[in-house]
């Protein structure tokens, strides 16, 4: 999969180093305007959070602050009525109205009523009304019963409508947050137990409150007592009809300060405060949502600078990777100047030190390699001349002394047309095989070679066996390395068909579907097994028998690759007692006198590697 996705990328994607710099500078710019951008907008969205908190925390506190204030007044009034009027009157004796009517005059703005109970629940002094309603039961009311309970606290109820007095003259109801207290009467010299009521106007708490959360609209306070049970929340009626839901339970294990938590869904900050004197917690909560809301402009400045900053570092990249890949790129046009084989390539100097010092170094490359090649194709044209000398060497003694010997026995058996064919045939082949030294012949003076050999070997052998020729005219003028047939020829006669009464060999010549030459040599002789075809072509002949000459396939197939290349040469193919056909592969080149110095000075191998 790697590869397969490598050679895409390949493919799909120009190399050039210019395309190389561009793309990797590219990606490098990319991802660091990412990094810088994500960082970014995370360190705005971690400061937006902190001073969304802080300011939520300032609000809180100073609501908080204020609520304090109105509440420490509402002490202090209780304490100057219990310190100032009950605790210096006897209760039985002296009324105290004057002094309660004066307080709750001076606060009427903040109070609902001021009232005083003896531990019984009988009413002593109330303002501004003074009488109670028919069945109202002071002692089951719970300010009463905490303010007994414990006598050294002071006590601050839920919110309730106000039913102990006898209904205002404009028929309202008010709502009430009740403080209370126990105190100590002096009834008569007796000492008494009784309760102090301050009703506080709950509306007071709830404007306070209400304007904090009008001014802010992504948050919203609200307020509750240490057990978690709601005194003021803006959505109050909803909460109580089922519609809307607090985590107001909650609260009480929450200490003071900010944090955030998951409700209903959704991710809320909430900062706590408590306030003084009650264990009030007034909270704080902003919903995540409307945080990331104000982020979103935030997002969009960011992505704009980011894209911005990306194309700047684009048109840069271009820019840059011109000015660094133009001196690469002209040596580069010079490399491609070499391999298309123009002659005396004008190789670029200059540049950085560091390409100038490459293209000093290829021209001088250039010339050496210049220099090899032309010592190369001379000592591969030694080589091949050598082989043949050596395969000429190898095939004129043994075979002219047999051919000479076959003649000298017609000659004294009076056989004289016999030995005149022999000669002919002889003189022939020797015209061919010397050639005038040319080493490229056309396959028609080959052909002729092979059929005066086959001639001769026929007369030596008495008709031991027969042979055909069967060569298309369209191959006879094309080229061929001399004296590649009849080796062939000859290892059929003695590893075939020698020893055989009925042995036939076969001799074709054609153009394959490829377009190249095909010459095969086929016998019907004694055949190979494959171990033995296999070292024919190879240099380890031990497997093989010696007869005849000599000269091995593997000196004939040589020479052909050495000419033509790897892509030609000899295959053989034989099965034991099915007899064997080798195959000459050629390529299909028009015999001229250009084509024949070419192939002789080794030009056409050396275009093909």
């Amino acid at each position: 999969m790697k590869w397969v996705i490598s050679r895409y990328m390949r493919e799909v994607v120009p190399r050039s180093i210019q395309v190389a710099i561009s793309i990797s500078f590219t990606v490098v710019s990319l991802i660091c305007m990412l990094v810088m951008g994500v960082v970014l907008y995370q360190r705005f969205a971690i400061r937006s959070e902190q001073m969304m908190t802080e300011n939520a925390e300032q609000v809180l506190g100073q609501t908080v602050v204020n609520l304090e204030d109105y509440l420490r007044s509402m002490r202090r009034m209780s304490d100057a009525m219990y310190y100032d009027a009950i605790k210096e009157a006897d209760i039985k004796e002296e009324s105290i109205d004057s002094q309660m009517n004066l307080l709750y005059e001076a606060n009427k703005d903040n109070l609902i009523s001021l009232a005083l109970y003896d531990d019984e629940g009988n009413l002593f002094f109330a303002s501004p009304v003074g009488v109670e309603k028919d069945q109202v039961d002071v002692l089951s009311q719970n300010w009463f019963k905490k303010a007994l309970a414990k006598p050294e606290n002071l006590h601050f109820s839920l919110p309730h409508v106000q039913n102990i007095f006898v209904d205002d003259p404009n028929f309202r109801y008010y709502w009430v947050i009740s403080l209370s207290r126990a105190v100590e009467l002096n009834y008569g010299g007796v000492p008494k137990r009784g309760v102090l009521l301050v009703d506080m106007n709950y509306a007071v708490i709830e404007q306070m409150l209400d304007s904090v959360n009008e001014s802010n609209s992504q948050q919203y306070i609200y307020l509750c007592d240490s057990t978690g049970n709601i005194i003021y929340h803006p959505r109050l009626m909803q909460i109580t009809t089922g519609l809307y839901q607090e985590n107001n339970s909650a609260v009480p294990q929450y200490g003071d300060g900010s944090l955030i938590e998951e409700f209903d869904g959704e991710k809320r900050i909430v900062t706590v405060d408590t306030v003084s004197y009650t264990g009030w917690k007034l909270v704080s909560v902003i919903p995540m949502r409307n945080y990331h809301l104000g982020m979103s402009d935030t997002r969009f400045y960011v992505i704009m600078v980011v894209c911005i900053t990306l194309l700047a570092m684009l048109f840069l990249n271009r820019i840059v990777a011109n000015r660094v890949t133009m001196p690469i790129r002209k040596l580069n046009d010079s490399i491609r100047d070499i391999e298309m084989g123009k002659k005396n390539p004008d190789i670029y100097i200059g540049g950085p030190a560091e390409v100038e010092h490459l293209g000093r170094t290829l021209r001088d490359s250039m010339n050496q390699i210049n220099q090899l090649m032309k010592d190369m194709v001379a000592s591969q044209e030694e080589k091949r001349k050598s082989e043949l000398d050596a395969l000429q060497s190898q095939i004129n003694p043994h075979f002219l002394y047999n051919t000479l010997d076959s003649i000298v026995w017609m000659i004294e058996g009076e056989k004289y047309q016999d030995a005149v064919f022999m000669i002919t045939q002889l003189a022939s082949l020797f015209r061919v095989s010397l050639s005038s030294g040319k080493t490229i012949i056309p396959i028609e003076d080959e052909m002729r070679h092979a059929e005066n050999y086959m001639n001769i070997q026929k007369v030596r052998f008495k008709d031991a066996f027969t042979v055909s020729f069967d060569i298309d005219e369209a191959i006879k003028r094309l080229c061929t390395v001399k004296l590649i047939v009849q080796p062939i020829l000859e290892n059929a006669i003695y590893y075939g068909v020698k020893d055989m009464e009925d042995g036939e060999i076969e001799v074709k010549g054609f153009i394959g579907d490829d377009g190249d030459v095909y010459i095969t040599v086929s016998d019907n002789g004694f055949g190979m097994n494959e171990e033995q075809v296999e070292a024919l072509l190879t240099d380890d002949n031990s497997k093989v028998r010696k007869k005849g000459s000599g000269v091995g396939l593997i000196n004939v197939h040589r020479r052909i690759v050495l000419r033509f290349g790897d892509k030609y040469g000899l295959k053989i193919e034989s099965e034991p007692d099915e007899g064997t056909t080798v195959t000459i592969h050629i390529p299909a080149i028009d015999y001229t006198e250009e084509n024949r110095l070419m192939l002789e000075s080794g030009k056409e191998h050396q275009d093909e590697e």
